[in-house]
């Protein structure tokens, strides 16, 4: 993933500007929203794979819009920032907005870089995934498409020492399912 797009959310200018100061030499883009709704709007707008949000903000609390981020934008993984912890909140963070990290004001510059680091390698592991998971899907529905169309092409049967044994195939056949293959290269 070339472009990764952070956003941080929190009402205290001050406290973004510090975590933007603190991952000024890492290659992200910084997207920056002062409340939740402004961060749903920050959402939509721009492709986010990591989000930084406080808990405590006017409005809507941080575990509310993780929460609402976890349900609409999955993928995104979620840090929780707060400067009032409590195991209650922490707990509720986790257990509402699935969250990846949470972590105290102040907060570790180092354990902050490894994290997020961490957060987007995650995404992009899951991002492969799932792009992993399509190409199986095509594959199969191609495989099952075939095995209609030539009925035990895809059975495989092997001889008494593991090896494979391929089923003769007439010449019809043969001929049948080289034309099916140019058609397939040439739509």
């Amino acid at each position: 993933m070339d472009n990764k797009c952070i956003l941080i959310v929190d009402d205290d200018q001050n406290i973004a500007s510090s975590l933007k100061r603190s991952l000024i030499d890492e290659d992200y883009e910084i997207v920056y929203a002062q409340s939740g709704e402004e961060g749903l709007q920050k959402l939509a707008a721009y492709n986010i794979q990591l989000i930084i949000s406080d808990e405590s903000m006017p409005g809507m609390t941080g575990t509310e819009l993780l929460s609402m981020v976890k349900d609409k934008y999955p993928d995104i993984v979620r840090i929780m920032l707060t400067g009032k912890a409590s195991i209650e909140s922490a707990m509720k963070a986790v257990n509402q907005g699935e969250i990846f990290r949470f972590f105290t004001k102040p907060w570790d510059d180092v354990e902050l870089k490894l994290s997020i680091r961490h957060g987007l390698e995650r995404y992009e592991y899951e991002e492969e995934r799932r792009r992993l998971l399509s190409t199986i899907k095509v594959q199969s529905d191609e495989l099952t498409r075939l095995e209609k169309q030539f009925p035990g092409i895809t059975d495989i049967k092997e001889d008494e020492t593991g090896a494979i044994v391929l089923p003769e195939l007439s010449q019809e056949e043969l001929e049948s399912v080289r034309q099916w293959c140019r058609t397939k290269d040439n739509p």
